[in-house]
């Protein structure tokens, strides 16, 4: 019983967070967040979140709720649940925290949290990133940053891997 409230306590409100963005101020600490569904969580994920961890002295991640993966992936995502996806990301060592978001965009996240630095990984450039995160991202004055990802790395490769492995 004990571990199920672990993986329930993992993920951090947009209170918690906002407090622990207003304690990295005060303390003259670089904030930086970014996000994204995580869902079978690979190499390529943890190579991006280490690269997204080296731009400061804090990451904070902002996950994806089951709801809004299904918005974005289809009635067949996510495969891991959101708890246990922020169970994971919470105990890499170099993830500050966790707070689940259940819209499309995080643009109100990020005009909560209001990050010194917002890192996305390399396959997405100035162009790609959703507009409206992008103008909040502008209004807060966040410094946006492209980390490097590993090639073939991604779950819609590994997913494709398990069927034909398992078929």
């Amino acid at each position: 019983m004990e571990k199920i409230k672990e993986i329930s306590d993992c993920a951090s409100s947009i209170e918690t967070a906002i407090r622990f963005r207003e304690k990295a101020r005060l303390d003259n600490k670089t904030f930086v967040i970014t996000n994204g569904c995580f869902d079978l969580l690979h190499s390529g994920h943890v190579y991006s979140l280490m690269q997204a961890s080296s731009l400061g002295s804090y990451l904070w991640v902002l996950l994806n709720s089951d709801s809004s993966v299904k918005m974005l992936k289809g009635d067949k995502r996510p495969i891991i649940p959101e708890m246990d996806r922020a169970y994971i990301l919470s105990n890499l060592s170099f993830v500050s925290g966790v707070t689940l978001f259940n819209s499309k965009r995080l643009d109100n996240e990020i005009l909560a949290l209001q990050p010194d630095i917002y890192a996305k990984a390399g396959d997405y450039n100035h162009d790609s990133i959703d507009q409206i995160e992008y103008k909040a991202l502008l209004k807060v004055k966040s410094k946006i940053k492209f980390v490097s990802f590993l090639p073939d790395r991604n779950t819609s490769s590994l997913i494709d891997n398990i069927i034909f492995k398992h078929s």
